[in-house]
């Protein structure tokens, strides 16, 4: 009996002991609710908060803003609410006695809760966690990175002892959770080596992963962007784990998502469609300012007329609601959209008036510019957005920050510049890139257009400034050592001043860096060569040499780029069907992997350079493909949707006319007809000058039918038909010109789409164009591929061209040489047409009866 009631009352000890050793604050906390209870339970015992106290009620407190959304977020209350201030203290006396993870939860948190960087709690806890660096767990560090990012502290001796580590203990990481964030806070440290590692672990990393974890490909997608470093298969692989996870994600998850892709240049049409699809479907819950703004942004652009008419007028019903940055993204979007909306326009326009003041130099050029290109009639606003872009200029220091706002201020109308702005642009030149020296060519050339003094005053300061662009510019592309550094310099450079001034210059630059072509780089300057329509066959060899050695290394979808020079400047180079071989072997495999609108413009470039893979052909010219490339084209801007439109209608004719053994038929009739409707069919002045030596020369002006529409729907200039005996035949409808009701000289053919003349026997038909500069390389008398096709296919159709053209060949040394090769063609060129030799009117004359009468064979 009195063992058990020893029993019974030990028992009782012990279960009330248990009782009182139990944490009373922390269930208190636990059973919190809301912000106001935490600091309810915490100003009730701040006696007793003990480190765990602290972290758990700091870290409950962001739980619980985290749980809402943006907008009903209250940050700003919790911060400045005076329980806040005392877990603050605490927790800065309690560092040292917090666990690893904890000093870096808390920091997390608190930047969370959007406590001052500069607060002595953040630095404590900064310097904390740098001591105990080397001794923490990956997943650890992973966050630790991610706070010192939202520091800003990306290139700190810090972050770079964080990179060491990471380059070290790489293998040891297993988680893409823990490895994505960490390669964007640590991006700008590392090495080429680094970045390659770190490419290669994403990619195993992401296929263990559970797929439904979006952020880890778009952060790695982000780390892409971030390095500069295109990787192709890593960024298919990402884009089909985002595409398997839209259906799941929110605004702001695809406005991100379609910033990074856009930074990028990278286009997935798949992926385009399924986010349209998407956002259509969060419209009705998009009702926020913040919310809206970000889906105004990413469906705008890729949607049709029907909806951009919905979201503008949401627009019209916000506007007053948006704050600053809101407005700003909005008018952005509408100038992508080329929005035509007045009423939206204006009252945008007044948005941005009320906010002018809060706006950096950065994102005044932006309103400038958008303002500009949608067609705003308000002249308060520009009058002010002009003060506030001279106030900035003047005081700016940075050189890409003077470039842009002097070219915005160029943008608005003015007779001549002010001389502050002048004195900025020379200040900041010695320190310029040749794409910001290159906008001040073309800034300088409008002011000079519009400055009626410059005229009187050869020597002014536009010509000062033109010297000293011109030396500039010629000093640093004959300092470049590296190719790369080079291509990404000159990539968008265009306009009449670098054509002229530094387009030789800057191939004279590659070609001394030949030996640094590379599987890397090719595709960059075959897209360089064919942009800027320069023909160099040194630099062409090498690209078709080494694209020929390397094509297992180059990703299938850069063949495209790779091959584009050679199709479009007409050039084949040594061993040219080898290497046109090894790349349509290349990319035949994966041709339904493709974008629809991309293997059109492949094959068409092929198509140039007369080869037609059988597989690429059959591939597009099938209903399901059509039917997917009418898709996908919805979603493109208009100018990109009719130029693959008019490239898929070519392909459909070089096909039709060289391959009719494929058997595809012609369904572009009924387009062709609706393109000359729309056509300005106006022609220059030596088109009317050949036209009535035309008539001199063959005894009339009925002898030569003009505007001529031949079979698949090419335009000659001039037809004429010689009989047996080389005499010239009459049409029966002569030609005429007419001026049209905007003054411009247009042909006018008696049936330009009926049944073409009858020969008679023995008779030839004749196709006379005159080729302008757009037919020929930039640098030489090179006729490109286009006119070549064009030929080709005239001469198919039955016509006799009968051309001056030159040709590259190879002699048996393989140097290149320019030989004068006689075509049975008849093509007047410009240079021909416009040299000294003809210069009188007998002399065009005699030059068009030796073309029509004296080269025929």
């Amino acid at each position: 009996m009195f063992r058990l009631r020893s029993f019974r009352a030990c028992s009782r000890r012990l279960f009330h002991c248990g009782a009182v050793s139990r944490d009373q604050v922390l269930d208190q906390l636990q059973t919190c609710s809301a912000e106001d209870q935490v600091f309810d339970v915490v100003g009730r015992n701040k006696a007793k908060l003990s480190v765990s106290h602290v972290s758990y009620a700091i870290g409950r407190l962001w739980r619980f803003q985290r749980e809402r959304p943006h907008m009903l977020r209250t940050i700003e209350q919790v911060r400045n609410h005076p329980q806040f201030l005392t877990l603050r203290v605490l927790a800065e006396n309690k560092i040292s006695l917090m666990d690893d993870a904890s000093v870096v939860d808390m920091l997390y948190v608190v930047l969370r809760l959007q406590v001052e960087h500069h607060d002595s709690l953040v630095q404590q806890l900064v310097t904390e966690a740098w001591n105990r660096l080397e001794r923490f767990q990956m997943a650890t560090l992973s966050k630790f990175a991610v706070c010192l990012s939202d520091q800003f502290l990306q290139h700190s001796p810090l972050m770079g002892q964080i990179t060491q580590i990471v380059s070290e203990r790489l293998d040891s990481i297993q988680d893409a959770r823990v490895l994505t964030p960490l390669m964007n806070s640590i991006f700008a440290l590392v090495s080429p080596q680094l970045r390659d590692e770190l490419f290669k672990k994403a990619d195993s990393l992401l296929d263990k992963m559970n797929p439904l974890h979006f952020n880890n490909p778009r952060r790695v997608v982000q780390f892409i962007r971030n390095v500069k470093e295109i990787h192709r298969p890593l960024l298919e692989k990402c884009n089909q784990l985002l595409l398997q996870n839209v259906s799941r994600m929110d605004v702001e998850h695809i406005s991100i998502i379609l910033g990074l892709y856009h930074s990028m240049q990278y286009n997935n049409c798949d992926f385009r469609l399924a986010v349209r699809q998407r956002l259509l479907e969060l419209v009705d819950t998009s009702t926020d300012p913040a919310t809206f703004t970000k889906l105004f942004a990413s469906l705008g652009p890729i949607t049709g007329q029907d909806v951009r008419e919905g979201l503008e007028s949401t627009a019209l019903l916000l506007a007053e609601e948006l704050n600053p940055h809101q407005a700003l993204g909005v008018v952005e979007t509408m100038e992508e959209m080329q929005c035509r909306n007045l009423q939206l326009i204006n009252k945008m326009a007044a948005v941005l008036l009320k906010n002018l003041e809060t706006y950096r130099a950065v994102e005044i050029a932006r309103i400038t510019q958008s303002l500009i290109l949608l067609h705003c009639q308000n002249p308060d606003i520009f009058s002010r957005l002009k003060a506030r872009l001279l106030h900035y200029l003047q005081r700016s220091v940075y050189p890409y920050e003077v470039t842009m706002l002097t070219r915005v201020l160029s943008m608005l109308p003015s007779p001549r510049p002010d001389e502050a702005v002048l004195s900025r642009i020379n200040a900041v030149i010695p320190q310029c890139n040749l794409n910001d020296l290159n906008t001040y060519a073309t800034i300088v050339a409008k002011w000079i257009r519009n400055d009626p003094s410059y005229r009187h005053n050869t020597s002014s300061k536009y010509v000062r400034l033109l010297q000293t662009l011109n030396r500039c510019s010629r000093e640093r592309l004959r300092s470049f050592e590296s190719l790369d550094v080079l291509l990404e310099e000159v990539k968008c450079l265009s306009g009449e001043w670098f054509d002229e001034m530094l387009l030789e210059e800057s191939m004279v630059a590659m070609q001394k860096l030949t030996d640094q072509i590379s599987w890397i780089n090719v595709h960059e300057l075959g897209v360089y060569l064919t942009r800027t329509n320069y023909f160099c066959a040194a630099l062409m060899d090498r690209i078709a040499s080494v694209t020929t050695e390397n094509i297992d290394k180059i990703h299938y979808s850069a063949t495209y780029s790779t091959l584009l020079p050679f199709a479009v400047l007409n050039y084949d180079p040594p061993k040219a069907e080898e290497f046109f071989d090894v790349c349509i072997r290349h990319f035949t495999p994966y041709i339904s992997s493709f974008d629809p609108h991309l293997l059109v413009l492949l094959a068409y470039a092929l198509a140039l350079a007369d080869y037609f893979p059988e597989e690429v052909v059959r591939e597009i010219f099938n209903v399901d493909f059509l039917a997917k490339l009418d898709a996908h084209l919805e979603t493109f801007p208009d100018a990109l949707n009719m130029r693959i439109r008019l490239r898929l209608m070519e392909l459909n004719r070089a096909v039709c006319l060289e391959c009719p053994e494929f058997q595809v038929p012609w369904f572009h009739e009924r387009y062709c007809k609706q393109l000359r409707k729309r056509a300005n069919s106006s022609i220059s002045p030596a088109q009317q000058q050949i036209h009535k030596m035309l008539g001199d020369v063959l005894g009339g002006m009925n002898y030569a039918k003009v505007g001529v529409l031949t079979p698949y729907f090419y335009t000659v200039d001039f037809e004429l038909v010689l009989d047996r005996h080389l005499h010239p035949v009459p049409y029966s409808e002569p030609s005429q010109l007419q001026i049209n009701e905007n003054g411009n000289v247009h042909w006018q053919s008696g049936s330009a789409d009926g049944e073409r003349m009858e020969l008679p026997p023995g008779a030839r038909r004749i196709a006379l164009d005159f080729l302008d500069s757009k037919s020929f390389c930039k640098n030489s008398w090179h006729m490109k591929g286009e006119a070549m096709m064009k030929k080709r296919h005239l001469e198919i159709l039955g016509y006799h061209v009968l051309q001056v053209s030159r040709k590259i060949t190879h002699n048996s040394d393989n140097k290149s040489e320019v030989l004068l090769i006689m075509h049975v063609s008849m093509q007047i060129p410009h240079f021909e047409w416009n040299s000294m030799e003809l210069s009188t009117e007998d002399a065009w004359k005699e030059y068009l009866r030796k073309k029509i009468f004296s080269e025929l064979p």
